[in-house]
């Protein structure tokens, strides 16, 4: 099919437009992401799938082909934490303090994003990382594999992991709306992991992203109605999440209050620096409780998640004294300091004058 015949099924309005099978939606995915459709067909196409919503057969034909043109480095038996690449605005981005407890239990960890993005153009990963003195959009796929293997953190800069969604971002921005690409671009799995926790804003999805996890095969995978549609539970109220485990998915609402965790969240006015300085707080046990706290029950959930402990109050035992004696604080160091190394080595190859 070309794309004037695709756009002929998905552009004819709510009610006259239909879903595409898996090979149509394929080859729509196809010529999306080899920019072979126009700026204005692919426009049209995302704006098209916006009214009409898209189905589990069409994401997971983009998903499949966003993974065929990516860069993966498998981190064996890890765990995918999957958030919004719109970011954050008004909540704590706890998922990155927590990466580094859950990698401290030896559980390997991928964490990915790109610069902000719409609709909610908020505060992202690669903020928090630039905030740090890393510029993930420069870094090469050594240099954060070479950091990943000293720590089992791994951090993917989407847009250069899978060059595809660079060059779709213009178009994103012009148009301003979700389209099906932020929810394909959170299940790439650069860590080709068999774990993942993933971030929805409504649950009115949570059935169509169940079945779209067992269509991508993986083990174990918990939908998580997060703070601002992210993967991370909230600590001042219950969190309704759908765990998929053994082929079957069930409704579990995880409620801090039954763990003795429920925290009054402090308000503050969240900046790219404010999040890195909690984020490190929290490692350092000097944070806020509600932050520690918060951190502490995502920790415990993402362990279960990956099969490490047999409950979340097994997994509370394990993470509390990773985080009080200082080990996911020291990792956490380690793996800024392997970040770091290679942004000076990537900023001094980038600075060497050419020889003509």
């Amino acid at each position: 099919m070309n794309m004037m015949e695709i756009l002929k099924e998905v552009g004819r309005g709510k009610r006259g437009a239909r879903d595409l099978n898996y090979a149509e939606a394929e080859a729509a995915a196809e010529l999306i992401m080899t920019r072979s459709a126009t700026p204005a067909q692919i426009g049209a196409f995302f704006a098209a799938e916006r009214i009409k919503m898209e189905s589990i057969a069409e994401l997971e034909a983009f998903v499949n082909v966003c993974r065929k043109y990516a860069h993966r480095f498998p981190m064996q038996e890890g765990i995918d934490f999957a958030g919004p690449y719109d970011g954050r605005k008004s909540s704590f981005i706890a998922t990155f303090a927590t990466a580094f407890l859950v990698a401290a239990h030896g559980v390997p960890v991928t964490m990915h994003g790109s610069a902000p993005l719409p609709p909610k153009w908020g505060i992202t990963l690669p903020l928090l990382l630039q905030e740090m003195g890393v510029a993930s959009e420069t870094m090469t796929h050594e240099a954060a594999t070479h950091a990943a293997k000293l720590t089992d953190v791994l951090f993917a800069a989407s847009e250069q992991w899978c060059s595809p969604l660079r060059e779709l971002r213009t178009i994103r921005e012009e148009l301003g709306l979700r389209t099906v690409l932020n929810t394909a671009e959170k299940l790439v799995d650069y860590g080709a992991s068999p774990y993942i926790v993933f971030g929805v804003f409504h649950n009115t999805v949570f059935d169509k992203m169940a079945q779209l996890m067992q269509q991508l095969n993986y083990r174990r995978a918990l939908i998580v109605q997060g703070c601002e549609g992210s993967e991370d539970l909230f600590i001042d109220r219950p969190t309704r999440t759908y765990l998929l485990a053994n082929g079957e998915v069930s409704l579990q609402v995880i409620d801090p209050e039954m763990y003795g965790l429920d925290s009054v969240v402090p308000e503050l006015n969240w900046t790219p620096a404010e999040q890195l300085r909690i984020t490190e707080e929290v490692l350092q046990s000097t944070a806020p409780l509600a932050f520690s706290n918060q951190v502490l029950l995502n920790g415990a959930v993402r362990l279960f998640v990956a099969g490490r402990v047999n409950s979340i109050e097994e997994g509370l035992y394990t993470c509390k004294p990773l985080l009080e004696n200082g080990v996911a604080w020291d990792l956490y160091c380690r793996w800024r300091e392997a970040m770091l190394t290679n942004e000076m080595k990537t900023g001094a190859i980038l600075s060497e004058p050419r020889l003509h």
